[in-house]
């Protein structure tokens, strides 16, 4: 835990309020990064944000410090996450053969007037970022959050199983799977990953938006608030993934299995509304809550 978090949670135990909220706007933004890519609705996401805030708030009692802050605060995060997903029965599964469907019906479409076309950079891009966020959702959840986690955000081994609540060896085979299965379908579909494959995202705008799937006019991720770009190390990915990569495979392979992984990281660091932080100033000043030493 980095010194000046672990000096916040000090403070926000022992009743310090303003401590309390510094300690959770540290949190909100990668919280609800990794809410987002885990639902794919930033609507949802948002909902999802504001409850797990709450449970962060009202369950710092229980926090002993025997992980980072950060770390506690995903799991709380993951474990809302994933019951989130077992109680919402009526979301229906995607699987990556429907989606592969999908996607084969968007380059067989033919607009009513050929001579039309949409080359839209703003456009590429929604569709670039929702649909690799849909890929995401082909994975079942549990996978899903693991591959999130040490893949994007990049935990370690050790760390995602403290997360999870699972052994290091059983988070990174979870992940192991989830990096397979990814693999597998990009590369014979995804021409992000493969330039031999046919699919490319300006190819899918158009019938996007003839299905209603794509509106212009509000874009949802090419659009979405952001935080500001942070420099990141190009080696430190492609270090982790080959110190943890199975022994079994060959070093083409693991290179393969990193640049699916770039793809997902390529994405903007999404910033978490406004609203946030007057929501959680009114919910920590309204004296609901008691800390553990007031």
């Amino acid at each position: 835990m980095s010194d000046e978090l672990a000096s916040l949670v000090e403070q926000a135990r022992g009743g310090d309020l303003d401590a309390l909220e510094q300690l959770i706007l540290a949190v909100q933004h990668r919280i609800y990064g990794l809410a987002l890519r885990m639902l794919a609705v930033p609507e949802d996401a948002q909902d999802a944000t504001q409850e797990i805030l709450v449970k962060l708030v009202t369950g710092l009692a229980s926090f002993r410090g025997e992980s980072s802050f950060t770390t506690w605060a995903y799991r709380v995060a993951g474990n809302h996450l994933l019951n989130m997903r077992r109680r919402n029965t009526s979301r229906p599964e995607r699987s990556f053969s429907q989606l592969e469907a999908d996607l084969g019906t968007g380059l067989r479409y033919e607009p009513p007037d050929p001579r039309a076309s949409i080359d839209d950079e703003l456009l590429t891009e929604e569709i670039r970022l929702g649909c690799t966020l849909g890929i995401l959702q082909c994975l079942d959840a549990e996978q899903r959050l693991a591959y999130i986690l040490g893949e994007v955000i990049q935990v370690s081994g050790e760390e995602g199983g403290v997360i999870l609540a699972i052994t290091p060896a059983a988070f990174r085979q979870r992940l192991a799977r989830a990096r397979q299965r990814l693999r597998d379908f990009m590369a014979r579909t995804c021409g992000l990953l493969d330039p031999a494959n046919p699919c490319r995202c300006h190819k899918q705008v158009a019938p996007s938006i003839a299905a209603g799937r794509l509106n212009p006019a509000q874009l949802r991720f090419a659009n979405h608030p952001r935080q500001p770009a942070v420099a990141a190390d190009p080696d430190s990915a492609k270090a982790v993934m080959i110190g943890e990569a199975q022994a079994v495979l060959d070093r083409h392979e693991v290179m393969r299995l990193h640049e699916v992984g770039k793809i997902f990281r390529s994405h903007p660091s999404y910033a978490a509304p406004d609203s946030f932080a007057s929501a959680i100033r009114q919910l920590i000043q309204s004296g609901q809550f008691r800390l553990l030493e007031q």
